[in-house]
């Protein structure tokens, strides 16, 4: 089951995800300390309860640890679409509900992947009889 990142827990992801490189907690609170007042402890005991969580890896670097997402944002979007969807016990009405709520870009956004998937996937048509 995936959980949804609380509100500090994103706010520590986002930057790790768009730095898109091992980062120190110390370089994290610098640049959250832009927005608000938070302490360092703070956002080591978040890094860490992501790194317990799964969503970082850490490497030790003397007294202290460089930290690394496991996977991007894209891929912790999908899982969080995913689950919900998993849960309805309509998925079909879910799906439909889903896109009418989509912007013209996003579903652009939709077309362009289905189009990706189709090209990746396996062509359903060898193999079968009579074809």
């Amino acid at each position: 089951m995936v959980r949804r990142l609380g509100e500090l827990e994103d706010a520590v992801m986002t930057r790790v995800w768009e730095w898109n490189r091992p980062v120190t907690v110390r370089e994290v609170l610098e640049d959250l300390q832009q927005e608000r007042s938070i302490a360092y402890t703070t956002v080591m005991t978040v890094m860490d309860n992501l790194y317990q969580k799964g969503w970082l890896r850490r490497e030790a670097e003397g007294r202290a640890y460089r930290y690394e997402a496991v996977s991007n944002r894209a891929a912790y979007s999908a899982a969080l679409m995913n689950e919900a969807w998993s849960l309805s016990d309509n998925p079909a009405a879910a799906l439909v509900a889903f896109f009418g709520m989509m912007s013209a870009e996003q579903r652009e956004a939709l077309r362009d992947a289905i189009r990706v998937v189709q090209l990746d996937g396996p062509d359903e048509t060898q193999g079968a009889p009579g074809r």
